[in-house]
């Protein structure tokens, strides 16, 4: 037994002698790195281009908000509404009336004092407060607004010059280009929040008669009338609406370009009402179905349909089936495109129109004219009258009704109004003309009543009353 152990020591040991001798004078030296590691997640490429982020490239919006947050200002609007009706005013003969505050944001945009904001922040206001970011409140003046593009101007007389925002060039901002949304959201003052520049030329009503830029900058209740600013602390546009099911942000936000804001109220300073140009066209925003429903091959542009007679259009050679391209060498892809650019024109501007006609790219000068037309609530489309019109009913001013508002056409014809019939006087106010009709409804709202005048066509003044 004994000798059986000794036989396996002897064998181990010569195994390790071995084995040793092996290691120390015949196996390769190798280098053996240890290195401990953490989980990582992982991540899907979305390009397979290594991109190198170095730090001064990066975004700084620190001088941008400095120089506009103390230029922003927390808008406080005081209206009077009707409560619920009790059994005491119903006995009384007394209505029930309370008070509401709303708030929004305003942006100085002068060292005097002038606010631009929305006219929706402002609307029905019985008292106007704008508290500035050094917490110094004063009352504000409304100078005037416009519902059409929802900006009002605003003004309050401060003991010291006040800071401001320049305005920026709206029409020159690129689509991701980043920008700076300020304003008092949930009455948060001063609160800043980025984004970029998401669309261009949306238009929310569904009929072509907005064209604001599109952001994903945070905006939400109380950022109406803030500031949209570039890099540059540059005013490019008034924060004005978000496309949201609750209410609150959920991605979207929506701005006036602040071309149009400023010629909006450069408009209501020198002339007490917004100036509006028109080109003097009609027609259809070209997409895949509508170029195969009118015959063209082109997808891109605005197809003439009709051209207004006696409008620049008209005089420069515009012609019913021309295709717009470009005005001012901005691209028209589709309607909004152009409306907002002829927004931030006025009558006697004069426009560089490049049109394709029959495939040739033409480009021809354009001058814009007033817009001699109004949508009359109930009614429909209001334009001045002729001095032969206005003979032939018998009458020495008015206006007339150029077409019949559709879903009251039938009740009108009933009663022998027609289009061509005149418009004598709106709320016992004479009109002679659409300025007297814009002046007369400029603060009318769907619940106030209306009250029209017109001669029917046995030459006899009848009125008419719409609650």
């Amino acid at each position: 037994m004994k000798n059986i152990l000794s036989l396996v020591l002897v064998s181990a040991l010569g195994g390790a002698l071995t084995l040793g001798t092996y290691k120390v004078f015949l196996e390769e030296e190798k280098t053996v790195t240890y290195t401990t590691t953490q989980e990582q997640p992982s991540f899907v490429p979305t390009s397979n281009t290594k991109t190198v982020y170095k730090a001064y490239e990066t975004p700084n919006f620190t001088t941008a908000a400095e120089n506009t947050v103390n230029a922003v200002v927390h808008v406080k609007n005081v209206t009077v509404s009707s409560g619920q009706m009790t059994f005491e005013d119903l006995f009384f003969g007394r209505r029930s009336q309370r008070a509401q505050m709303g708030t929004g944001s305003g942006v100085i945009i002068n060292a005097d004092g002038y606010i631009i904001t929305n006219n929706h922040v402002i609307d029905k206001s019985q008292k106007l407060t704008v508290t500035l970011n050094n917490n110094k409140t004063y009352d504000a003046e409304i100078i005037g607004s416009d519902a059409k593009t929802d900006i009002a101007l605003l003004k309050i007389d401060a003991d010291e010059d006040l800071p401001f925002v320049t305005f920026g060039d709206s029409d020159q901002t690129k689509i991701g280009e980043w920008v700076l949304a300020v304003g008092n959201p949930f009455n948060l003052t001063s609160t800043v929040t980025a984004g970029i520049i998401s669309a261009k030329a949306r238009d929310l009503s569904g009929n072509s008669t907005q064209s604001f830029l599109q952001t994903d900058a945070a905006v939400n209740p109380g950022n109406s009338g803030g500031a949209l600013v570039n890099t540059h602390g540059e005013l490019v546009g008034i924060n004005t609406a978000i496309s949201s099911q609750t209410g609150s942000y959920v991605g979207y936000s929506f701005a006036v370009p602040s071309n149009i804001a400023r010629k909006v109220i450069e408009d209501i300073m020198e002339f007490g009402n917004v100036q509006n140009g028109i080109l003097g066209v009609q027609g259809d925003t070209l997409n895949s179905n509508t170029a195969e429903q009118i015959g063209v091959e082109d997808t891109q542009g605005f197809y003439v349909n009709s051209v207004v007679e006696g409008s620049g259009a008209d005089k420069s050679g515009l012609k019913q089936g021309d295709i717009i391209k470009e005005i001012d060498r901005v691209k028209i892809s589709k309607f909004s495109d152009l409306k907002g650019h002829l927004n931030a024109k006025r009558p006697g501007d004069i426009v560089q129109v490049l049109y394709s006609r029959n495939g040739e790219l033409k480009t021809i000068p354009v001058e814009l004219v007033r817009n001699e037309s109004f949508t009359l609530p109930f009614v429909g489309l209001i334009k001045n009258a002729s001095p032969k019109e206005l003979d032939k009913n018998n009458t020495s001013y008015g206006v007339k009704i150029a077409r019949l508002d559709s879903s009251h056409a039938r009740e009108w014809k009933k009663n022998g109004i027609k289009e061509g019939t005149i418009i004598t006087a709106i709320n016992d106010t004479k009109v002679k003309s659409i300025d007297d009709i814009q002046h007369v409804m400029k603060n009318y709202t769907p619940d106030m009543p209306l009250k029209i005048e017109l001669i029917n066509s046995n030459g006899e003044k009848d009125r008419y009353y719409f609650r």
